[in-house]
């Protein structure tokens, strides 16, 4: 990719087209806009793919490991691929170590990008064992020798300064994520809503995420519970973490199918713009997340000119204003019964008073037009890389 002569190795698990979370999309957009500022380079995990050199998590020695191992493995391959780099840029435990090396094998500066950090997140435990022990030992080594990190919120800087209080608070640095609004705006097309089977003449809420306890579906499943009769729930979602989450899961839904109509669950990956459909034309977006360092989705949501409903948990308040662009219900682990409850009567409150929805929609595209482009974004973030030589 070309660009100035300062050259830049971005590390990451997720990279077009294979791209399964918040972290997968801020790569793929930030890299759009750091082309045409640096030299940048892409190194990630899985399959070849255009634009990247891939490293696969696949190595036939290590197939009956944990997970966290064949990681590592990969790992040790990308940095082979920094020699030549003046800055790494690392996205996720999954590449920390990746970035960490560099820094010691070749003398450059390492940054990172804070999208999530493993002691906030336990559950993951339950889906990688052991595993999650190396991720977090992973994770807390890179930060602690990390030249910079990047927040993705005030919240998320907070975290990062409790969980590794090693770190100085000088070496981290806030740089919202970002939305690009030529592929997320208002979408008056409904051929993606009526292959889904959604009834036109009702309104709905969208939730779209991956079934992880991060993102709390099954907190959403048990408020829709006491949604008003006439609201519909269309959740693009994908495969659950764990058969443990994937049974929850089912249970949640099958009790909902059997209570009310309009509730329709899609698995499969849609491509953005069927995506954009679906955010387009609900009444609101649900964010029901437990721990969110920003919440991409949520912008996404907004770029559509759609009112948010969500938790008032980490970085969703600095994106999600209260009673501006949505409506936050506050979310306490020791009582899941009120957060549920909280969201359930912000959800009835839109579908009696459409007319709030919309204002609130309106407010969240202004919002999101004017603070979360990514051209900015990049552009602080290359300040950041230059500061470091």
């Amino acid at each position: 990719m070309s660009g100035s002569s300062l050259r830049v190795s971005v590390l990451t698990r997720e990279y077009p087209p294979y791209i399964y979370g918040g972290a997968g999309v801020h790569v793929d957009f930030l890299v759009r806009e750091l082309a045409s500022l640096v030299d940048t380079s892409v190194v990630c995990m899985g399959p070849d793919r255009p634009g990247a050199t891939a490293h696969s998590e696949d190595d036939p020695r290590l197939a009956d490991s944990n997970a966290a191992l064949r990681v590592l493995s990969a790992d040790l391959a990308m940095t082979a691929d920094c020699a030549s780099a003046e800055v790494v840029h690392s996205h996720t435990w999954y590449a920390n170590m990746a970035g960490h090396w560099a820094k010691l094998l070749y003398g450059v500066p390492h940054v990172i990008t804070a999208h999530s950090l493993e002691p906030d997140r336990p559950w993951k435990a339950e889906q990688l064992g052991g595993g999650y022990r190396v991720s977090s030992w992973a994770e807390k080594t890179a930060y602690e020798a990390a030249d910079a990190v990047i927040a993705v919120s005030s919240a998320t800087r907070d975290d990062i300064l409790r969980a590794y209080p090693a770190v100085s608070p000088s070496r981290v640095h806030v740089i919202h994520n970002g939305i690009d609004t030529s592929l997320y705006f208002p979408d008056p097309g409904r051929a993606t809503l009526d292959k889904i089977g959604v009834d036109p003449d009702r309104p709905y809420a969208a939730f779209v995420g991956r079934i992880t306890r991060q993102k709390g579906v099954p907190h959403l499943l048990r408020a829709a519970l006491d949604f008003h009769p006439d609201l519909q729930l269309v959740l693009l979602a994908g495969a659950a973490d764990t058969p443990e989450l994937k049974a929850e899961t089912d249970a949640a839904i099958a009790e909902l199918h059997a209570q009310r109509t309009g509730v329709f669950v899609v698995s499969e990956m849609l491509p953005p713009e069927q995506v954009r459909e679906v955010l387009s034309h609900a009444l609101f977006f649900c964010c029901p997340s437990v721990y969110e360092p920003l919440g991409i989705v949520n912008l996404e949501a907004m770029a559509c000119g759609t009112a948010v409903v969500a938790s008032n948990v980490g970085g969703i308040p600095e994106v999600v204003e209260d009673g501006r662009t949505g409506l936050l219900a506050p979310y306490e682990a020791a009582d899941p019964a009120a957060f549920e409850a909280a969201l359930a009567a912000a959800a009835n409150r839109l579908v009696e008073d459409p007319a709030l929805a919309a204002s609130l929609g309106q407010a969240g595209l202004e919002r999101v037009r004017e603070h979360f482009n990514w051209r900015p974004i990049a552009e602080r973030t290359v300040e950041l890389y230059r500061s470091l030589l």
